[in-house]
């Protein structure tokens, strides 16, 4: 998102953006711990919470945000999204990860105190602390005590607490979606609900000849969020395999996944997902 915003029931607009004078700027920092945001153990950390879109929204107009996932509105996500600053999104390398948040009554009379669980789907380029989640408004009610949702949506600004946690996209197998405007020597794939890790961290294609594959693994490229890329002076005919790893270091492969005659704008399902 380009501007932190954050609206209440009666309309007002407050803009939080000026607050990001107050920090050091992403590029400028020199203190932002991305290991501890990434770790599983580093336990509760302290951050701040803002929100933006609807109040019972996923963030962005279009359900979608700076990682390039679709439809975060709607199951698995159902809108429990965030952005995030630079320790958190990575420059696309945190998108997917899944954070348990949570904010006392110390931090607000109606916080909950509860644990909910988010996913980084955008960015944050205006960051208001260390670590900064801007929520969807869905999110940021849902860290309230039951009935307070918009009474805790009206403070705008909030301190909470967060820790990284494996993620569980119960039902899912990895999608794979190749966007519009690829082409026979473009070819860009958008991955997603990868369960555990939530991102995949390097991605290898094999592409067919004459119908049977080449058994060779050609390199992908994160283009941007969590899309990788492949240009080829060839044309990349199918079936195309893919080889996903994740952070941990666990590597699948999707045998196929993508069949000869393939098109942008479509989705191609698999049988693969990470345990």
């Amino acid at each position: 998102m380009a501007v932190v915003t954050t609206t209440n029931g009666a309309g007002a607009l407050v803009v939080v953006a000026f607050l990001s004078m107050l920090v050091p700027s992403v590029r400028s920092a020199v203190d932002y711990s991305v290991s501890a945001a990434r770790s599983y153990n580093a336990g509760w950390l302290p951050a701040k919470a803002t929100w933006y879109g609807q109040p019972s929204g996923a963030g962005p107009d279009d359900n979608g945000g700076a990682c390039g996932f679709k439809n975060v509105n709607q199951y698995p996500l159902s809108a429990m999204t965030s952005c995030g600053n630079e320790p958190l999104f990575q420059g696309g390398a945190g998108c997917g990860t899944c954070y348990h948040i949570r904010c006392t009554r110390a931090n607000h009379p109606a916080c909950s105190g509860q644990t909910k669980t988010v996913v980084i789907t955008d960015m944050n380029y205006y960051p208001v602390a260390k670590y900064h989640f801007d929520l969807s408004g869905t999110a940021f009610g849902a860290l309230a005590m039951p009935g307070r949702n918009d009474q805790l949506r009206h403070a705008g600004i909030i301190d909470m607490q967060f820790r990284r946690v494996p993620c569980n996209f119960a039902g899912m197998k990895l999608g794979f979606y190749v966007l519009r405007g690829a082409n026979p020597n473009y070819l860009p794939v958008l991955v997603q609900y990868a369960n555990r890790d939530g991102t995949v961290v390097k991605m290898d294609l094999m592409r067919s000849r004459n119908g049977r594959p080449t058994a060779r693994w050609e390199p992908m490229y994160r283009s941007w969020g969590s899309v990788w890329r492949c240009d080829s002076s060839d044309a990349l005919l199918g079936p195309l395999s893919l080889r996903v790893t994740s952070e941990s270091g666990k590597t699948l492969v999707a045998n196929n996944v993508i069949p000869n005659g393939w098109k942008g704008d479509t989705s191609y399902s698999s049988n693969i997902q990470f345990r």
